[in-house]
């Protein structure tokens, strides 16, 4: 499941108002909200031009709100200060909808598996996304929220409404059949999940009618 066809799963019928932080410079998931009715404000210092975009981080955004739903696509796990973000967020909009990985839970045969898989990829003439060497990612990366980190700062302000583990290795190897593979492997308990889907509605607001799918 892609993260629209599962922010799409989420969100209520439009039109509602969806807030996407850290839409990169590919745009996020924004185009396919907006195409699907919503009324979509999607930021990043690299967002593309265009409509729906604005070129700011969160602590600059100035829009008041309210939004029906904040969404999110790898990007928490940079954000710093974390808490004071959540705070915002859980202030602007009900619901929080994620798609996020958990680097840290990568162990040895992940590694080894993901590394073996760049490796044959590259001397079959393919240019994977991610990284050769998972432990040189790591040490270039020692900035990044933890899983449990960012798990208790989300859960300190909303209450989960659905969580899933995830294949996410593929977005990095970008081979043929790698997620389903990727799939295959984890449920057969081979290598372990890294990425994983998330929503869950904030503490602060009192689920309404309208906050319903």
């Amino acid at each position: 499941m892609s993260f629209t066809e599962f922010a799409l799963s989420q969100l209520a019928e439009p039109p509602r108002r969806v807030l996407e932080v850290g839409c990169g410079r590919e745009g996020g998931v924004a185009p396919a909200l907006a195409a699907a009715g919503y009324d979509v404000l999607a930021i990043d210092p690299n967002a593309p031009e265009g409509p729906v975009y604005r070129q700011i981080t969160l602590e600059e955004l100035d829009d008041p709100g309210p939004f029906d739903a904040v969404v999110a696509g790898r990007v928490l796990h940079h954000v710093d200060p974390l808490a004071s973000a959540l705070d915002k967020l859980a202030a602007l909009a009900p619901l929080l909808i994620l798609d996020e990985f958990a680097w840290n839970h990568m162990d040895e045969p992940t590694i080894d598996w993901y590394e073996s898989q760049h490796r044959v990829l590259v001397a079959a003439g393919r240019e994977p996304k991610g990284p050769p060497s998972l432990a040189e990612w790591r040490a270039r990366h020692s900035d990044l929220h933890p899983y449990e980190t960012l798990r208790a700062e989300v859960d300190a302000r909303y209450d989960e409404r659905h969580f899933e583990w995830r294949p996410y290795f593929y977005r990095w190897l970008e081979g043929p059949a790698t997620e389903s593979l990727e799939a295959g492997l984890i449920a057969a308990g081979a290598i372990q999940p890294i990425g994983f889907l998330y929503a869950g509605v904030s503490k602060e607001t009192e689920r309404s009618p309208a906050d319903s799918r």
